[in-house]
């Protein structure tokens, strides 16, 4: 989807997808060493605020500079301070790095992509750096409570295995879970969830 269609969506009063982090994010959170934080499609910043309240410092990319605007709204009324980057990810590269973590939760990307996006986040992880990802799967079609409606952006944990080259998952996992995230991601989703750690 375009820069317009989510400078539009986040230039609506209410938080796209709320204020507070991702569950799976705040569960996870813990096993991100101390260090520079990357966090993909960031889009209003909810995620990456969290990860700034703990102390790391977090360069959020989103191609919206609306949503990266409500993004520091967001992280000045919490006391803490991002560094905002306006990029689509398709001319995005998260180098040199290295970073303690990389985040991308629900950030929906075509196949494409993700094939060279998931890859070079992977050698760019500091030893002992964590990815934690949460996505829709295709089966989220079926449930209609939020995400893309486009199979390609839509991925499962067999195809993530593949694209994590040297990395340990701690978690991989699909299931269904009770999200309530904003007007946007509202009851039951199928999603696939990844740890995965760069050996130290």
């Amino acid at each position: 989807m375009s820069a317009g269609f989510w400078d539009e969506r986040y230039a609506e009063p209410e938080l796209t997808y709320g204020a507070e982090p991702n569950d799976f994010l705040r569960e996870m959170a813990s096993r991100i060493p101390a260090g520079p934080v990357l966090g993909l499609g960031e889009g209003q910043g909810r995620n990456a605020v969290f990860l700034a309240g703990l102390g790391h410092a977090v360069t959020a990319v989103d191609q919206s500079a609306v949503g990266l605007a409500r993004a520091g709204e967001l992280a000045t009324s919490r006391g803490v301070t991002l560094a905002p980057v306006v990029a689509d990810l398709a001319d995005f590269d998260p180098g040199p790095g290295p970073w303690s973590g990389i985040i991308s939760i629900f950030c929906h990307v075509p196949s494409a992509l993700r094939r060279r996006l998931y890859p070079r986040c992977a050698e760019v992880l500091a030893p002992g750096g964590v990815l934690i990802l949460e996505s829709y799967t295709p089966d989220q079609l079926a449930h209609g409570t939020g995400g893309p409606k486009e199979p390609d952006l839509l991925c499962t944990l067999a195809e993530l295995r593949g694209l994590l080259p040297g990395l340990d998952l701690e978690v991989g996992r699909e299931t269904v879970r009770e999200i309530h995230e904003g007007p946007y991601h509202h009851g039951p989703g199928a999603v696939v969830q990844v740890v995965a750690r760069k050996p130290a």
